[in-house]
């Protein structure tokens, strides 16, 4: 019988977004993404689609089926999980995901997608999605599932229905064992996630992506857990000294005589 894995994966704004570009809208309770700058697949969830296909080229025998819930959806963006590998996308779609900073709807929603999918025997998800950084749609689906969750790894083996996990710390890496079911949330100290090749990003075309709506889960998301206040950009206090000299080594001198006054160098 097929290993069945699930990836979770986020579409949210490029992180190397120039700032100068970042915005936020008239009402101050989202980012605004500009017109001209694509989004792109949380690097941490790409992390987790890498160790998926590696349990799958281990044990030979699974099915990797991509999961993401939002508002809407960059079809060549959010299918760069199938061009690396995977073998399927779902996307559940609906206005009332936008720019939801509460994990808790997303939670519910992909609860049940994860339970219309029917039997699923792990559930990977990067360890943090690089827009909210709140860390918590994994471990509360875990919770919601009633699965055992593994945090952190740099490391995961699938062997019949236990899953061994390295597990990062502050200080090293502990190793875990848990039965099948389980949810795994992937650090990046699993290393980079492969590139896609000319023949992955061709058969990532031909693949369509399921379409789900909150209707057809039959599912009523919580709300109201949290309440997003204000949301700001950073201040921004910035001093420019410029150094000059009467040529360039006597500015060089003057430089470093600088630098270390302020103890850089």
């Amino acid at each position: 019988m097929a290993l069945k894995i699930v990836v979770l994966a986020k579409q949210v704004i490029d992180p190397e977004m120039p700032s100068s570009a970042f915005r936020i809208d008239a009402n101050g309770l989202r980012v605004a993404l500009p017109p001209n700058l694509a989004p792109v697949v949380n690097g941490f969830d790409e992390q987790a689609v890498e160790a998926a296909l590696r349990i799958k080229e281990a044990v030979g025998d699974a099915h990797v089926t991509v999961l993401s819930a939002g508002a809407s959806f960059a079809s060549d963006i959010i299918k760069k999980p199938l061009a690396m590998g995977a073998d399927a996308l779902v996307l559940v779609e609906d206005e009332s995901l936008a720019y939801t900073h509460d994990p808790l709807p997303v939670v519910d929603t992909l609860a049940a997608a994860i339970g219309k999918l029917g039997r699923v025997d792990l559930l990977l998800a990067g360890r943090q999605a690089s827009d909210w950084d709140n860390a918590q749609v994994p471990i509360g689906l875990a919770e919601t599932l009633g699965w055992p969750v593994v945090t952190l790894a740099r490391a995961i083996e699938v062997t019949g229905e236990v899953a061994r996990v390295e597990r990062v710390l502050p200080d090293g890496h502990e190793v875990a064992e848990v039965l099948l079911p389980a949810v795994v949330t992937i650090s990046n100290e699993l290393g980079n996630a492969r590139y896609p090749n000319m023949r992955g990003i061709m058969n990532a075309k031909r693949i369509e992506a399921t379409r789900w709506r909150l209707a057809d889960l039959e599912v009523t998301p919580r709300t109201g857990v949290l309440e997003l206040l204000s949301l700001a950009l950073p201040p921004q206090d910035r001093v420019t000294e410029m150094v000059t000299g009467e040529n360039d080594a006597d500015a060089g001198r003057r430089l470093a005589t600088r630098l270390r006054e302020e103890k850089l160098i």
